[in-house]
């Protein structure tokens, strides 16, 4: 019975804005939240997605925090089944939007657990997984996090994966990874500057604006990774770059290529 009623509620708060803020007034937040820690896997899964659905409204986002929602989401996105996984990913990256629960998320252990579904989710869950990091990754706190849970290997297999269909997503999230200097070595470690030299050659111009971005965040002390840029033939992609790319992608390569003459 429990888990037909959570069904009919996630159903419920899928479509419909004014049910969404009725069944919070109901009082059914802190029933599903105890819902989560269920033993059926089913009832957990229509839990998690019921608190997915009525978080897309604004006012649930609050309610659904002081119910102490957090650590049982992380739960079920550390041992649910898939499904329910992805939806746990979905709803941290729905309830991350209010930028105190950034910290929140970012201290309950959800990084980690993170960075494991974007290694082994489907790939609906990988690109869950990577909008919640990238918002998480907003807060500056939690970037040193995301570093040391090993995120930036998996995002380095789907910069050179096409077939991934998340190019896009992972050079966002190094773009602000390479914002704090534990990101900037990481990402340098990992052997990154041939495949972003690629991206500035041969990317989209989204994929060429943060390819600059993490390209000069990574370059400018550093006189070894320039000559490497240089080495590898991006002077020419940057210079044109710096006058047909986006405003930004304009900006960072122009940057770039000060650098590149003052070294």
């Amino acid at each position: 019975m429990q888990r037909a009623a959570a069904g009919e509620i996630r159903m419920l708060a899928k479509r419909n804005a004014e049910n969404r803020v009725c069944i919070a007034e109901a009082g059914a937040i802190p029933l599903l939240v105890a819902l989560l820690s269920s033993s059926d896997d089913r009832t957990q899964e229509h839990a998690v997605t019921a608190l997915l659905n009525l978080s897309i409204h604004e006012s649930n986002k609050g309610l659904i925090v002081a119910s102490n929602a957090i650590g049982p989401i992380v739960e079920v996105l550390k041992n649910g089944i898939m499904e329910a996984r992805e939806n746990a990913a979905a709803t941290l990256f729905s309830l991350s939007v209010v930028d105190e629960n950034k910290v929140t998320i970012g201290a309950s252990g959800a990084i980690p657990a993170l960075v494991s579904l974007l290694c082994d989710g489907s790939s609906r869950g990988k690109k869950d997984a990577a909008t919640a990091l990238f918002n998480l990754s907003i807060y500056q706190g939690n970037k040193a996090k995301a570093v040391r849970a090993n995120v930036i290997p998996p995002l380095m297999s789907l910069l050179v994966d096409p077939s991934s269909d998340m190019v896009d997503e992972a050079l966002a999230i190094l773009a602000i990874l390479a914002t704090h200097q534990e990101g900037r070595c990481a990402i340098s470690q990992a052997s990154a500057i041939p495949v972003l030299v690629e991206l500035i050659k041969s990317g989209s111009p989204r994929n060429k604006e943060n390819a600059a971005a993490v390209l000069l965040a990574l370059c400018s002390n550093d006189p070894l990774l320039i000559a490497q840029v240089i080495q590898l033939g991006g002077e020419g992609p940057l210079k044109e770059l710096a006058i047909s790319g986006t405003t930004r992608a304009r900006r960072k390569a122009s940057s770039l290529l000060d650098h590149m003459r003052k070294s």
